[in-house]
């Protein structure tokens, strides 16, 4: 290979190895089948061999029709590209044998050709058994045929790009140049299409009339190729003696007068000219045509009857003004206009045009005058550029712009354009009406946390979709982000109306949804603004939503609320004391506070007033955080622990007050020996329990205190426990390696299972305040009082009684059989001082076989 450069020889022996290895291949396969597809295979091999011999020149090219194409694709289409490959091969080597006498071309054409006709043939495969194009049906057969002819024009690119990379890296060139490729792709790419319709038509014959039709249509197929030779070879006589008139001619015309040489010389030259446009015009690969002034189609070429949809037969019997969408029709009669009055725009303009079937291509068209020379009459010459791919690219990203990737709805960009649209019409006209509805999905993120962000994104699409099928067609409903959606209600005949909406809404979010295997019930808080308020911005508008959206949600979830303008006060004031609490936490101006815990049956005596208690009934302390605000004094945790877990500080928060309370307890229990087993409880809320590195935490927090496990009670409440209970279960038995005891707060108000309490590491019920509160006056309250007591000491678990208010429900509890309470009656929560003088009072240190932590 003296010739060959690096790449070159690089690129060769990579086809040869590959082409011959996949030969192999296919040859092996083929053996592996019946012998009769063998015959059929060394049949179809032979006699594309011997076509191969008898190429039939195309008159007027350098190109061939070899009738070998057909064969090969007849056995394409009955045994697949195994057999084709072998006669590709077998054709390659003997045509490379005749016309070639390199030994580097002979080797590398059977590979080259296999490579080609697999890759295509194996697209044939895959998209005949994806269009079940496997039987004989007039229907199947034209399909068969265009997919045929499609993998025959992709076979001729394949061999044609690849028998022509190796002459481009011998010099140096690019691999592949579509120039190459457009200038042969006429008449070689129709033979090639030709042969694999044929082959179409000789299996759908075969297919009806059996194989003994071969014995007619071989004689009949070899008949044809002979009248093509003999019919091309006149042709060729033809335009030969015509060029020889033609010599002569010019040789008479050279004899004439100097003015007769030249005026022949010069109308030689214009029909050349004519014959190079009507070659450009005919074969361009976009849209031409010739029109009259008032658009009628005088002549088009393939490339615009393609775009059109139409023969160009049919095109020349309308004008263009029938093939245009409607919405474009008065562009193209004003540019018509404008070239009927000698005008001419040097830029395209983009139109829009239906064809039969009922899509409609784009096009880039420009106009510009032109004159024929026969005629003498000027027309419009058109041009017009295929560009629907682009359009639809761009109409694709236009809608990614404008519309969220996971469920499909209108995105906040896209709700915002609506909405500004829906306030500008309400400024100029007073009778339209509009609403806007801000939803937010109820502990969405209990989804999230427990069954993952996967499950969370199939419930989101699944709530789009609900609500969409509630809504009317001119409603939109989009997604914000994240669990956020908002809903544009127009043409209201009252306001009343869009609240019947959000009803029906919240009553369909009621139905329950299967996701991973689970049914889960979700619910929304809902926020309604209406137009009628006079906006003069969207913002606005998507801001009051929100803000009445955040009171539905402050009132209990689950619920509509209506915007006012005192909202907007609110919520100032709620973002207000986000960043003042945010400030507070990492400067430490928050405090915890203690409030005791009693043993009632050791303190009854002393609980006929807040001043008469009698010492030795304190059990213990839970710790609770407060805030002195700078401005508004102690502020209600009811306040702020909202507000710490919509913005995500619930787990600093509880780092805080865990921390402290244990740094304080162990403080005590160094101060006085009588209180060595002083014990703490310490809220947790829902996002601590989530953490992974929770144990870890209360660990870190124990050893830098110096504080034992078993001194400190972590309280959850039953709805977050039984939410998280497949995470909270390892998380709750690490906490009990460490000695730490766990009670679950606001019993009785959750849906706890028994044979959960019965197994989980709890060691204390808190009875619901809510109970208590009812106990003297609601005989079904104290009933379930009753029964929270008896479940607790059949379970071995401390019961205590939250938020007694008077002596009365100390008495009430003590004959229910509860020990242990705590509320205001007994003592308010106490800060470090005040706690300190209580522990110096109370003499007595609680019997460790008493101990609620």
């Amino acid at each position: 290979m003296p010739d060959y450069n690096h790449q070159a020889s690089v690129y060769w022996w990579t086809m040869v190895l590959g082409g011959g290895a996949l030969l192999l291949a296919c040859a092996a396969q083929v053996a592996s089948q019946t012998p009769i597809v063998w015959m059929h295979v060394a049949v179809g091999m032979a006699l594309a061999m011997l076509a191969g011999l008898f190429p039939v020149r195309i008159p007027g090219t350098r190109h061939s029709f070899v009738a070998s194409d057909v064969f090969i694709f007849l056995l394409l289409l009955l045994h697949g590209p195994a057999a084709a490959a072998v006669a590709v091969a077998g054709e390659a080597a003997m045509g490379s044998l005749r016309t070639s006498k390199r030994w580097t071309s002979r080797i590398a054409s059977p590979a080259i050709g296999t490579v080609a006709i697999v890759l295509a043939g194996s697209l044939l495969e895959a998209l005949r058994a994806r269009f079940g194009l496997q039987g004989n049906g007039p229907e199947q057969t034209v399909g068969l045929m265009a997919l045929a002819m499609g993998t025959a024009l992709l076979y001729f690119l394949l061999s044609a790009t690849l028998f022509a990379g190796v002459l481009r890296l011998k010099r140096d060139e690019p691999f592949f140049q579509l120039g190459d490729v457009v200038s042969v792709f006429r008449w070689v790419g129709m033979a090639y299409a030709g042969s694999a319709a044929v082959a179409t038509l000789l299996l759908a014959v075969q297919a009806v009339a059996g194989m003994g039709v071969w014995m007619v249509m071989l004689p009949l197929l070899a008949m044809l190729l002979v009248t093509l030779h003999f019919y091309f070879r006149q042709q060729e006589a033809t335009q030969a003696l015509r060029e020889r008139s033609a010599e002569a001619e010019t040789r008479e015309a050279e004899a004439r007068a100097r003015e007769g040489e030249a005026r022949a010389r010069h109308l030689i030259e214009l029909q050349a000219s004519e014959r190079r446009f009507l070659g450009a015009f005919t074969h361009a690969s976009i849209g031409m045509a010739l029109l009259a002034f008032d658009g009628r189609i005088l002549q088009g070429n393939a490339a615009l009857s393609a775009l059109l949809g139409h023969g160009a037969a049919d095109m020349t019997a309308h004008r263009l003004q029938s093939f245009m969408h409607p919405e474009h029709q008065t562009v193209l009669d004003a540019r018509l206009a404008e070239a009927g009055r000698g005008l001419f725009d040097d830029s395209a303009v983009e139109l829009r045009f239906v064809r039969p079937d009922g899509t409609t291509p784009w096009a880039a068209v420009h106009f510009a005058a032109f004159t024929e020379t026969e005629s003498g009459e000027p027309c419009i010459i058109v041009q017009a550029q295929d560009i629907t791919g682009r359009r639809v690219a761009e109409e694709q990203l236009q809608h990614l712009a404008f519309h969220d990737t996971l469920t499909g709805l209108p995105n906040r960009r896209r709700f915002m354009q609506c909405l500004e649209g829906a306030v500008a019409r309400s400024r100029v006209d007073s009778g339209y009406a509009y609403a806007v509805m801000f939803l937010d999905f109820d502990r969405f993120k209990l989804v999230n946390d427990s069954l993952g962000h996967g499950a969370g994104d199939a419930l989101l699409v699944l709530l789009a979709r609900r609500l969409q099928e509630r809504l009317r067609p001119s409603d939109i409903v989009a997604r914000l982000g994240g669990d956020e959606f908002a809903l544009l209600t127009e043409r209201m005949g009252h306001e009343r109306d869009a609240i019947a909406l959000a009803e029906r809404l919240m009553e369909a979010l009621r139905a329950s949804f299967h996701v991973a295997g689970q049914e889960l019930q979700i619910s929304a808080s809902i926020g309604i603004t209406f137009g009628s308020l006079g906006y003069t911005s969207a913002e606005a508008v998507l801001r009051d939503a929100d803000t009445a959206m955040y009171k539905a949600k402050a009132g209990g979830r689950c619920r509509v609320a209506l915007f006012d303008g005192s909202l907007h006060a609110e919520v100032s004031r709620r973002l207000r004391l986000e960043g003042e609490l945010r400030r507070a936490l990492d400067n430490g101006d928050l405090s915890v506070a203690y409030q005791p815990v009693f043993d009632l049956q050791r303190g009854a005596l002393g609980f006929a007033s807040r001043s008469g208690r009698t010492r030795g009934g304190l059990r213990g302390l839970e710790a609770l955080v407060r805030w002195q605000h700078p401005t508004e004094g102690p502020l209600a945790p009811a306040a702020f622990l909202p507000i710490a877990e919509e913005c995500g500080l619930m787990p600093q928060l509880s780092e805080f007050v865990l921390r402290t309370a244990c740094r304080q307890v162990r403080a005590w229990q160094l101060s006085q020996s009588a209180w060595a087993d002083l014990g703490v409880s310490v809220n947790v809320a829902a996002e601590d329990l989530a953490q992974p590195g929770f144990a870890t935490r209360v660990q870190k927090a124990l050893l830098e205190s110096g504080l034992r496990g078993e001194h400190l009670t972590l309280e959850l409440t039953e709805n977050i426990l039984m939410s998280r209970i497949d995470g909270a279960t390892s998380t709750l038995e690490e906490l009990r390696r460490l000695g730490v005891r766990v009670a679950v707060d606001d019993f009785g108000t959750g849906y706890s299972s028994l044979s959960y309490l019965a197994q989980l590491p709890i060691d204390t019920l808190k009875i619901d305040r809510s109970f208590v509160a009812a106990l003297a006056h609601d005989a079904d309250q104290a009933a379930v009082v009753r029964a929270i007591i008896d479940l607790g000491q059949s379970l071995r678990k401390a019961i205590v009684a939250e938020g007694i208010e008077d002596s009365h429900q100390v008495d009430l509890l003590l004959a229910l059989g509860c020990q242990f309470g705590q509320g205001h009656h007994l003592a308010e929560p106490l800060d470090v001082a005040a706690t300190s003088a209580l522990l110096a009072l109370e003499s007595t240190a609680p019997p460790a076989a008493l101990r609620l932590h």
